[in-house]
Formats: structure tokens, sequence, C-alpha cells
């Protein structure tokens, strides 16, 4: 049936904005480019899939004709971007579909409605944690690994351990692990492996309300807030958790208290004299932290931040990248690094952690005389 339907140019703009970057098209799966426009009583209804993960959004609109359309999805988001009209109309006019408002018409080519593969619905529901526990638990989705040829390290891990849900993501030389509080459904588990740029980018999105709905069900996990509902294929292989949960009780040698933006930046310009292997050396003293950067090209540099130090006086190096991205999550707040003998990860946590989730993040240090650094 023909689709004909009036709604708002922001929040439909909106909602193609977001569904393109949950799931980004890819030049190689050109058949799941698309997104399905449907139209009836309850308002619009953009759904889309790349195969293994799948988003729904609706939207309030008025149909004047119940139908469906399948247009690309960059397509629909980049012209809707363009708009300034605050109402707009999209109808099918044979193998298009038109974008119509006051003072101007858009036509963009109509995809095959039959082959095109329809997103499943969301397993059931197993529990609901606030939005803003969400978005920082969230952040553990930036220590997984980008190569796909390793994809057991690709994921963020997602448990249910009684009234918290247990987040861990690691590419071997750092981790991050978060413990958000959660309202569980009577009897219901979790237990999945979520691929961490999907995660991240929900972080992103569903963090800004107020509460999320997790639902799962074998191999499957979707996570919903009002409007949207986004699904994936969970990884099935076998996770070391063992391993990676005794890498979290660390004991620590030396504390070091410090005020995360400051220290940041300071390895922000320790990092242009990093030189190839990025390294740059925390060095512990009193009431301070010196960051250096050091190399024979680029040059050197040394600054010294205020800090409050327990224990031993410690000299540490670590690639600066990861420095970083163990500190963005503590961003405006101070941070503790808990400084392990040896090469055992180094732990950075919140000083005065924030009450709903525990975030904590291990950085491995480098060797002093190598040009590679391992896992503990």
């Amino acid at each position: 049936m023909a689709l004909d339907v009036s709604v708002g140019t922001g929040p439909l703009a909106e909602a193609a904005a977001q569904l393109l970057r949950l799931l980004p098209v890819r030049a190689h799966q050109p058949a799941l480019a698309g997104v399905l426009l449907r139209a009836d009583a309850e308002g619009l209804e953009l759904a889309a899939s790349d195969g293994e993960a799948w988003a729904r959004v609706r939207v309030s609109a008025a149909a004047h004709t119940d139908g469906e359309a399948v247009v690309s999805r960059r397509a629909l988001a980049d012209t809707l971007a363009t708009l300034d009209a605050p109402q707009l109309r999209l109808c099918t006019e044979g193998a298009r579909l038109a974008v119509r408002t006051d003072r101007a018409r858009f036509a963009l080519p109509r995809l095959d409605l039959d082959t095109f593969p329809r997103p499943p619905q969301a397993p059931a529901a197993v529990g609901v944690l606030a939005g803003a526990d969400w978005r920082a638990a969230a952040a553990v989705a930036g220590a997984a690994s980008r190569e796909d040829a390793l994809p057991l390290f690709t994921a963020v891990r997602m448990r249910s351990a009684g009234a918290v849900v247990s987040m861990l993501a690691t590419d071997r030389f750092r981790l991050a692990a978060a413990r958000p509080a959660w309202s569980p459904e009577p009897g219901a588990e979790l237990d999945v492996l979520v691929p961490a740029a999907l995660v991240a980018e929900l972080g992103r999105q569903a963090g800004r309300s107020a509460e999320v709905r997790l639902h799962a069900e074998e191999g499957r996990f979707a996570l919903s807030w009002p409007g949207w509902t986004v699904g994936t294929a969970s990884l099935a292989v076998a996770f070391p958790d063992r391993q990676l949960d005794q890498l979290l009780a660390a004991q620590a040698e030396a504390t070091v208290r410090v005020d995360a933006d400051e220290l940041a930046a300071a390895v922000g310009r320790a990092a242009h004299y990093a030189g190839p292997r990025g390294a740059v050396t925390l060095e512990l003293g009193d009431g301070e932290l010196c960051v250096r950067g050091s190399d024979p090209l680029a040059g050197e540099s040394s600054e010294t931040i205020k800090a409050d130090l327990l224990g031993d006086r410690l000299t540490r190096q670590y690639q600066a990248r990861y420095l970083l991205d163990a500190l963005r999550p503590f961003a405006g707040r101070q941070a503790r690094l808990e400084i392990q003998s040896a090469l055992r990860p180094t732990a950075f946590t919140a000083a005065s952690p924030e009450p709903g989730v525990d975030l904590r993040y291990l950085v491995v240090p480098l060797r002093p005389a190598d040009t590679t650094h391992h896992a503990a």
C-alpha cells in the first residue's frame, strides 16, 4: 500500500541521523543499506538492519494513508539534514519516495520492499537501568579491541550478578570494567557478549533517557528506551571471565589522587614528545606527579602537576593514548591511580565514586627497554 504521512522535520531528521550512526552503511553490504518506513495510526516507524545489529525507532506523525517504503538510509538522513521547514510530507510516487515541504520536493529511489530483511522484534525484557548509569558504564567499550581478527576482544562482556550488571571489555593491553546497579525482572539473568562499537554508540544515545530496558535471550541482546529499540546478535564465544576478574583485584604499591582533566591535558602535551612508541612516563613525588615525554628526534618535555601520593615513589611508562582513554570516563573529577608492582596493570577509578556505577579502568605499563608491551 502506498505510503503518505506528514511528520515534523526535526524529530525525523534526528531519528534518521541516529539510525545511521548506529548502523553505518557498509560498501560490501549494499542489500542492507536501506531503511523501512512504515506509517500507521500510531505514527511513523523507521527500521533497519546491517545483518547482525538492527534498530527500530518511532516518531510522531499523521498517516494519511497507511503504507511502507524502503529507501537508502544514508540518502534519507542526508536529505533531511539539509531541510529547515518545520514539517514535511513523505509519499510514494511510483518508483520514488517524495520528500515534500511547502517550497521543495526531493525524490529518493525506492528499494525492493519484498527482499528487504525486516528486523526482528526484541527478546523479552530482563531488567532496567538508569540512563545515566548506562551511559557511564558503556564507557568500558573504549577498552575493547578494534581488530576483527580477534573477535573475542571486540565485545563487551555483560553478566548479571544480583543487583548489578557486570560489564567488561579488554584488548589484552588494557581492561575496563563497570558494575551499574539494575532492577532485574523476577528470575531473569543476563549473560551476553555485545559488539563494543554498538555499546559505545548506545551509551551516547540511550544514555540521555531517564531509564533503559535490557532484553536478552540465547544469542540475542537488545536495549530499549522511549521510541527506540536496538538489538544485535551476541558473540557465541567463550570469554576468560575468571582470569580477567582476577586482574581487577589490584594490590597497589602506590596510590595517587589527581585531577583527571589536569593529568589528561599534561599527557596530551607530553604525547607530542613520546616518539614512535607513544611512551609517556609518570614519575611519582611528594605532593606532585611529573609527566615526561622523550624522543631523540622529537625532543623532550617535563611537566609537574599537583597530586596526593600514598605509598612508594614509583616511575612507570604507558602508551599515551591508553592513558587518555583511561582518564576520559573521569573527566571533571578526581581520579585515583592504583599502581601495582612490576608490569601489573595500573587501575584507574574515581576518587569519589558516583552512586550506581563502579567503574574501573586498567592499563598495562610499557617495558622501559622494549619496543612492544604485553598483557599481564
